[in-house]
């Protein structure tokens, strides 16, 4: 079964990986960390998970699918303090229920000391 890659936006600078690949009917999404469309890293942790939210969607509508189509969540947070907003935001972006399965871990850090949240996924692309 051959493999499908999903590259970053030509805007991105992103370091050597595909922002998505789908085998079969997996499609499994790399780290999206916070950047903008500029690929700014904004100050606030609500700015940043926003941006991943967007980054994320442009993925899953690359290769045909939604939210709803997400089966797991990996979500990396620097700081445990944002664990909560990042629970009211998570709901917003990825409800109604009910939700992918999902793991959060609080890392001592990510690639760039700025960034504060980071989130994989693997989605289901059978209809």
């Amino acid at each position: 079964m051959p493999i499908q890659h999903f590259a970053p936006p030509p805007h991105v600078k992103s370091p050597p990986l595909s922002f998505a690949t789908r085998v079969g009917d997996l499609l499994f999404v790399s780290g999206i960390p916070g950047f903008d469309a500029n690929g700014a890293l904004p100050e606030s942790f609500e700015a940043q998970f926003a941006n991943v939210v967007v980054n994320i969607k442009r993925v899953l509508d690359e290769a045909g699918a939604t939210t709803r189509d997400l089966a797991k969540v990996n979500v990396l947070l620097t700081r445990a303090s944002d664990v909560a907003a990042m629970n009211a935001l998570y709901a917003g972006a990825f409800g109604p229920p009910p939700y992918p399965a999902r793991t959060t871990c609080v890392v001592q850090a990510l690639p760039d000391p700025k960034m504060l949240i980071e989130i994989e996924a693997v989605a289901s692309l059978a209809k």
